[in-house]
């Protein structure tokens, strides 16, 4: 054979044998690589052959059979690529079929666009970051989620762990809502696992008591606190916002004879008593009064909790406040959002809802977002302020969570728990929390992040300072029946029948409540 002829003989058994090599190599120890490898492999296979037959044109002057036979041998190393090319495919293919639907249940719908909806931060919080988790977890998760009404999503998820239904693998939640689960067994004890992450050190004590159960077992993971305050039209109260009912009386005096509202609230007993957490028990607590004994009973008759239900009486008798407070669906928001009322005691994340707004002076907050309120704020025309308490009493105010649980019979847990510490980390927890976690960082590591340095944290600040926040519910167990019956009653009181007497209503009530203990 001449030396041409050996020479494109060499270069196709070098092609072949590459072909061969790449073709016969291991398997990838992950799916999700396999594909890459073996795109490697194709390329360099395709320059291998590119080699052989650049060889083989050099080769011009070998036989009509040598030729022949030189052909046929790259024909079969086009086939092996095709093969190799046809394997890395099928690849590719498992690695997407290997990727697992991680489902979540959120109060939120990524797929509504609608500008005014309620929800329009949250929804647009999921059309966001659905995309940027699925991208991080391409061929492990894939991130769905199935929207729930907020104040249906309990009785859902408890229906569907009773049934042997299927239920999702996180459930966003408040911690009003802990001991529902609770007492249905619904969600898993995190305990574990929560201790053994790198954020856990960090988080804020509060916050993790708000989602701890009776018996110590950790039901959820916060990750944004929602303490309670105030927010105050400043021109309303050019002296300052009142820190004593008495100058609150005063100030609700003065703007009563301007036809203005001292303040709006949520008084009604909608939602199944979702009010006792709200700006009832903010007065309550700045009063020193409570709602339990410290051991389970319910215990309503203290004389700190009989004051506060006796001004609150009182506010409501001499019109301080509109009638709005009592409708429900939270139509008293617009008393604050047309400046007719001075104040509104409610969540930290009530920014997110109370919107557009007039200020006193006729300015308009109009891009119909949480930005109105957030501009307000950095504007100085509202101001965030504790409730008033008595002298001697230390202003109080409710707080909750907004965070994650793993229901009982969730089918990905790993998943789960890939989401929480990605929500936890420094890329992704500030959003969570100025957008559908709407209050303070639960992780406190997160307090300096420079997404956070806004007035309304600073605003925020100064009112959580000065208060002591706590959970309406304390020891008692039975939270939903017990928010309805004290909800319910205080209602009464107030407004349905202000000449009840206050004391002999409210012993009825826990008396009741313990009884069934």
């Amino acid at each position: 054979m001449n030396s041409k002829n050996k020479t494109l003989s060499f270069v196709i058994i070098f092609a072949l044998l590459a072909v061969s090599l790449a073709a016969c190599a291991p398997a990838a120890p992950a799916v999700d690589t396999a594909a890459e490898e073996a795109a490697a492999q194709l390329s360099e296979m395709e320059a291998k052959l590119a080699e052989a037959e650049a060889k083989a044109g050099e080769a011009a002057s070998a036989s009509e059979d040598e030729l022949a036979a030189a052909q046929a041998e790259l024909e079969s190393a086009q086939a092996a690529l095709e093969d190799a090319q046809a394997a890395a495919e099928a690849a590719a293919a498992a690695s997407v079929d290997a990727e697992v639907d991680f489902l979540t249940w959120y109060q939120y719908d990524e797929t509504n666009e609608d500008p005014a909806s309620d929800e329009r931060v949250g929804n647009q919080y999921l059309r966001d970051t659905i995309p940027q988790f699925n991208e991080e977890f391409e061929g492990k998760w894939n991130w769905v989620n199935r929207p729930k009404a907020w104040d249906k999503m309990p009785q859902e998820l408890i229906a569907a762990v009773i049934a042997g239904g299927t239920v999702p693998d996180i459930i966003e939640l408040g911690s009003q809502n802990i001991m529902i689960y609770y007492n249905n067994g619904a969600l898993q004890d995190l305990s574990e696992w929560a201790q053994a992450q790198s954020w856990w050190a960090d988080m804020d004590p509060s916050g993790i008591a708000s989602c701890t159960a009776p018996d110590g077992s950790l039901l959820c993971i916060p990750g944004a606190m929602r303490p309670h305050l105030t927010y105050v039209w400043a021109d309303m109260y050019p002296d300052g916002y009142p820190t004593t009912p008495e100058a609150f009386v005063e100030n609700a005096e003065r703007l009563k004879a301007e036809g203005k509202f001292a303040w709006t609230y949520f008084g009604s007993t909608a939602y199944a008593g979702n009010g006792v957490g709200r700006m009832v028990w903010s007065l309550i607590s700045s009063y020193g009064g409570t709602y339990e004994d410290g051991e389970g009973n319910m215990y309503l008759t203290s004389p700190e909790t009989v004051a506060a239900i006796e001004f609150l009486r009182m506010t409501v008798a001499e019109g301080y406040n509109p009638e709005t407070v009592f409708a429900g669906g939270f139509v008293e928001e617009d008393s604050f959002k047309d400046a007719s009322a001075g104040a509104i005691p409610t969540g930290l994340f009530g920014y997110r809802y109370i919107n557009p707004l007039t200020a006193p002076d006729g300015t308009a907050y109009s891009k119909g977002s949480a930005d109105d309120m957030l501009d307000a704020i950095a504007a100085g025309d509202v101001v965030l302020r504790a409730m008033f308490a008595p002298d001697g009493q230390t202003p109080g105010c409710g707080i909750d969570i907004q965070g994650f649980g793993v229901p009982v019979g969730a089918e990905n847990i790993e998943a789960a728990y890939d989401y929480i510490n990605w929500v936890m980390t420094p890329e992704q927890n500030p959003r969570f929390v100025l957008e559908p976690g709407a209050g303070f960082p639960a992780n406190l590591a997160m307090l300096d992040h420079p997404d956070l340095q806004l007035p309304f944290y600073q605003e925020a600040a100064v009112a959580l300072e000065s208060s002591v926040c706590t959970p309406w519910y304390g020891t008692l167990e039975n939270r939903e029946l017990a928010a309805e019956m004290i909800m319910n009653v205080i209602y009464k009181l107030v407004k349905e029948d202000p000449t009840a007497d206050i004391v002999t209503e409210l012993t009825a009530v826990q008396d009741e409540y313990n009884a069934g203990r």
